[in-house]
């Protein structure tokens, strides 16, 4: 059966809720659709203290937030795993259902990028984690390594504190991480940091994992530790699986769009991580979500 709506929002990170927010409050029919909880990475964080007039919260806090926000004006939230979304603007989902929209939002947001080692594929849940506020406290006075120097990893290398020894592992001699968090993890007694190494082989015994083997970029030389868990946090990938035939990506699967959000296919918009653009964070998405619904509200009232 097909359904209507002026606008489908395919995710329901910060873009989407904050798309779906505006979009609704200007009498559009709104659909939010979603194949996980609401919120996006919010729900995977464990605090931001970087959004203005919030202070410190955390991530779930604030997702839920948002949320509660977005439908507040009568758009409807659904769950639904969109397999297609077609030039003429209709969604497909995995159970058979598609959606008629006058536009589409893409807020699909990014997944977290493998390591692409042996060992990895089949120990995920079973040790490889790629959320440290989901699994942190199953690892209650173990010792887990962080892969990444980024600010990702240095703020979950934190958190995981609360429950393991952490040890930290980057390609490089420095972390590319905000120079405040660096002084954290350099400062916490219950984070090891070792340098100018890489992850080579991830090690289990009984179905979980017990160690993982590293090599010095310099030396070639391996060494071995061991560890219950393994988080790596090294960059992201766009999901864009359900657009890829309709060549509005840059070559490594970003959505192109215009000062407006929308694609080169009028009426298909794009906002937040899944865009092409530097700077990914909360505050951006949602810059993203309300330009895109505020010009989805104007071409439609046309």
């Amino acid at each position: 059966m097909e359904r209507y709506f002026d606008l489908v929002i395919v995710g329901a990170g910060p873009a989407g809720c904050t798309a779906s927010l505006y979009a609704s409050r200007a009498g559009l029919s709104t659909l939010l659709l979603d194949n996980g909880a609401p919120g996006g990475k919010l729900v995977k964080t464990y605090e931001i203290a970087n959004y203005p007039g919030v202070g410190a919260s955390s991530g779930v806090d604030l997702a839920m937030k948002m949320f509660e926000q977005a439908t507040s004006f009568g758009a409807v939230y659904e769950y639904g795993d969109v397999i297609e979304i077609t030039k003429d603007k209709v969604v497909k989902l995995f159970d058979g259902q598609e959606i008629q929209a006058k536009a589409v939002l893409i807020a699909t947001g990014t997944k977290e990028r493998l390591l692409n080692i042996p060992g990895e594929q089949e120990n995920i849940g079973r040790g490889v984690s790629f959320c440290a506020v989901c699994d942190g406290a199953f690892f209650k006075d173990k010792d887990v390594v962080v892969i990444g120097g980024g600010n990702s990893a240095l703020e979950e290398s934190l958190y995981l504190t609360k429950f393991a020894n952490v040890t930290i592992v980057i390609r490089r001699d420095v972390f590319r991480a905000e120079k405040n968090i660096q002084e954290q993890v350099e400062s916490n007694d219950r984070i090891k940091i070792i340098t100018k190494h890489i992850p080579k082989q991830i090690l289990s015994e009984n179905g979980k994992v017990c160690g993982i083997v590293l090599e010095n970029v310099d030396t070639r030389e391996t060494q071995t530790l061991s560890c219950s868990g393994i988080f790596p946090y090294i960059g992201q990938d766009p999901m864009t699986q359900s657009i890829q035939n309709l060549g509005i990506c840059d070559d490594r699967g970003y959505v192109i769009v215009d000062k407006n959000m929308e694609t080169s296919i009028k009426g298909i918009y794009a906002a937040g991580d899944v865009i092409q653009k530097d700077l990914r964070q909360v505050v951006t998405a949602t810059n993203d979500g309300a330009i895109a619904a505020q010009h989805v509200f104007h071409e439609l009232s046309k």
